[in-house]
């Protein structure tokens, strides 16, 4: 109840980032679907493997493209797995480590500018990136025996 009032009713023009961290089929999408009907708005999941490209540049460009499409509809983004694309960056040992760090850069860069909802499912939180967790607003902890009351 809280992430959609405070959605409603916020007057910034930047958006909301929130991350449901729990155990797998503990809830997560579905509360994400039970939050969007709330709010009023459609939910994208994003696909990783769509998004994801093992070729320098080529993971923003794929992931500029959803946003862009995400923001002209009012769509609330759900990442499922998000630790795949938002992870704890590396110390920088090679060349590879360096462009794989930029990536996560731009990635926060990008959703901290997309105007709507974001949900951030994880199955193990401790596993994104410490700068991710600072801009995020809500973080809902699922347990595998979790049950949607209301949102």
């Amino acid at each position: 109840a809280d992430i959609a009032r405070h959605f409603k009713s916020s007057k910034t023009p930047s958006g909301m980032i929130t991350v449901f961290a729990g155990p797998s089929r503990s809830g997560k999408t579905k509360a994400a679907e039970a939050l969007a009907v709330k709010i009023g708005l459609d939910v994208y999941r994003i696909d990783l493997a769509a998004v994801a490209n093992k070729y320098i540049g080529e993971t923003e460009k794929n992931l500029a493209r959803v946003l862009e499409r995400a923001e002209a509809k009012d769509l609330i983004l759900f990442f499922d797995e998000a630790e795949a694309l938002f992870g704890k960056r590396t110390e920088i040992r090679d060349a590879h480590d360096r462009y794989t760090n930029s990536d996560v850069n731009y990635l926060l860069q990008r959703i901290e500018e997309y105007p709507g909802l974001i949900i951030l499912a994880t199955n193990n939180k401790k596993k994104l990136d410490q700068a991710l967790l600072r801009r995020v607003r809500f973080v809902i902890e699922f347990s595998s025996n979790s049950r949607l009351i209301s949102c």
